[in-house]
C-alpha cells in the first residue's frame, strides 16, 4: 500500500533522467573524445608512439604510415602534447559505435612527393 502513492507520484511527475536519444547533452569543457591527425602535415618522429602509455600508436618512418587502435586508446591526450608539429588533436565527439574491432590508418605521400609540393608552393608564393 505505501507503494502505490510513490508509484503514481513518479507516474504524473517529470522525468528524473535524461531521455538519451532525444535529448543529447552537449560535451562538457575539455572533453577529449576522438583522435585525429592531419596526416599531411605528419613528420613520423615517432613521438606520439613513445609517449603513448597505452602503446595503441605506431609509427612507420619508411612506409610513412601511422595508425591507431581506438580500442587500446585510453584518450587521455599525452600524444597531442608531445606532437611537435601539432599534427594531433582531440575533437569533442564520441566515436561511433561498431560492432567489429577497427583500427584506424593512415598512410602519408612518399617523402620525394612532399618536397616537390613544398618546392612548388615557395616558388609559387
Amino acid at each position: 500500500m505505501f507503494m502505490t502513492k510513490n508509484v503514481l507520484k513518479n507516474l504524473f511527475s517529470k522525468s528524473a533522467t535524461r531521455l538519451y536519444p532525444a535529448e543529447v547533452r552537449a560535451p562538457f569543457k575539455g572533453f577529449r573524445g576522438m583522435l585525429e591527425n592531419a596526416i599531411d602535415v605528419c613528420i613520423f618522429c615517432k613521438k606520439c608512439q613513445l609517449a603513448c602509455p597505452s602503446q595503441c600508436l605506431k609509427v612507420d618512418l619508411k612506409a610513412r604510415t601511422w595508425e591507431c587502435d581506438p580500442f587500446a586508446c585510453v584518450y587521455c591526450g599525452v600524444c597531442v602534447d608531445v606532437c611537435p608539429v601539432a599534427s594531433l588533436s582531440m575533437r569533442d565527439a564520441y566515436r561511433p559505435v561498431t560492432g567489429e574491432r577497427e583500427m584506424i590508418f593512415m598512410q602519408g605521400a612518399p617523402k620525394a612527393v612532399k618536397e616537390k609540393k613544398e618546392k612548388k608552393e615557395k616558388d609559387e608564393a
